[in-house]
């Protein structure tokens, strides 16, 4: 049973090193976890309300004047 042992050991050998920090690797840290959290909030307010507004727009055409009408038509109001 002493190979198996040896193998556990070694298992945990490689374990170890994945766990440790490597000083010369960057990583986002803290605050780029903020920020990037702060971006996802004001896109999904964005989002919010883009749709709101997109919900109050009246997507009907104006009828088009008669073209034998000869003359100017009177502006819409309203």
């Amino acid at each position: 049973m002493p190979d198996m042992s040896a193998s556990a050991s070694l298992a945990m050998t490689h374990l170890v090193t994945l766990a440790e920090l490597d000083e010369d690797k960057v990583t986002p840290g803290v605050l780029g976890f903020v920020v990037f959290a702060v971006m996802a909030l004001a896109v999904w307010g964005l989002m919010k309300s883009m749709n709101r507004h997109m919900g109050k727009v009246d997507f009907k055409e104006a009828a088009e004047p008669d073209a034998s009408g000869g003359g100017e038509a009177e502006p819409q109001r309203g």
